[in-house]
């Protein structure tokens, strides 16, 4: 998804980012699936989030501002001029597509089955699983409350990119995350440079998680080869198991129409 749409990927890599733009995102799919519904807006979208209050209005409504000069949503037309509903652009929606058919094709690689296809072959099947994940999601605390080695990557500023890139670096090979994996060499410059961050956040992330003993390099200086922690992976994998599994139960609750 990074080097598909890096700019927008950088904008959503932290977990507030995060949960905010997948309940919009979600907002516009219930909506386009059942016209009853309210339509994208500031309201709708405090409406959503009424019940935990975790974000400030202030928040939210400046959201859909950076949405919109992203071009992630475009204006909705309307009968009524005192309200200014959104919806999904066709670039916004085409990345959520992607999105959601990665997870899916995952899950399909764990236990051979065919979500992957059938969503291909029904894209209509798309609003309807991404609301009700997000809902799911959003809402839980084993996946909005990451644990402590989580999230001190996703609270921060583009940490998801961060913390996702050091994942991606796992060797194929693992048999036990009991003990610390060894990466390999890698510095801040080469992270910073492929996400398009300052070195020196890059650097201060590190430097935490080197402090709560998640990263490990083989010499002083972040030098050497760096090992990423058991605690860090077996955390990661729990909670990414959160989203897998609620993405797996929207998927199951829809398929039976299209199928």
């Amino acid at each position: 998804m990074h080097d598909t749409a890096p700019r927008v990927v950088r904008y959503v890599a932290s977990m507030q980012k995060w949960l905010i733009t997948q309940a919009i995102v979600a907002l516009h799919f219930e909506r386009k699936h059942d016209e009853m519904r309210p339509p994208l807006t500031a309201g709708s979208l405090i409406d959503f989030f009424a019940e935990r209050q975790p974000f400030s209005k202030n928040t939210l409504t400046a959201h859909l501002a950076e949405m919109r000069a992203y071009g992630l949503l475009v204006p909705l037309e309307s009968r009524d001029k005192r309200v200014k509903p959104l919806q999904l652009s066709p670039y916004g929606e085409a990345l959520v597509g992607q999105w959601l058919e990665s997870h899916l094709s995952a899950l399909d690689r764990m236990d051979g089955g065919d979500r992957l296809p059938t969503l291909v072959g029904n894209p209509q099947l798309l609003a309807h699983i991404h609301p009700l994940a997000i809902r799911a999601l959003v809402f839980d605390p084993a996946w909005a409350e990451p644990p402590a080695s989580v999230d001190l990557f996703v609270r921060t500023e583009s940490g998801s990119n961060i913390l996702h890139e050091l994942i991606c670096r796992l060797p194929a090979d693992i048999t036990s995350m009991a003990e610390p994996i060894r990466l390999g060499p890698l510095h801040a410059s080469e992270v910073s440079t492929r996400h398009t961050l300052s070195r020196g956040h890059v650097q201060r992330v590190f430097s935490r998680a080197r402090a709560e003993g998640l990263l490990v390099w083989s010499l002083p200086g972040n030098q050497g080869d760096l090992s990423v922690s058991g605690r860090l992976l077996q955390d990661y994998a729990r909670w990414q198991g959160v989203k897998f599994d609620a993405i797996s139960e929207a998927y199951n609750q829809n398929q039976q129409t299209f199928t």
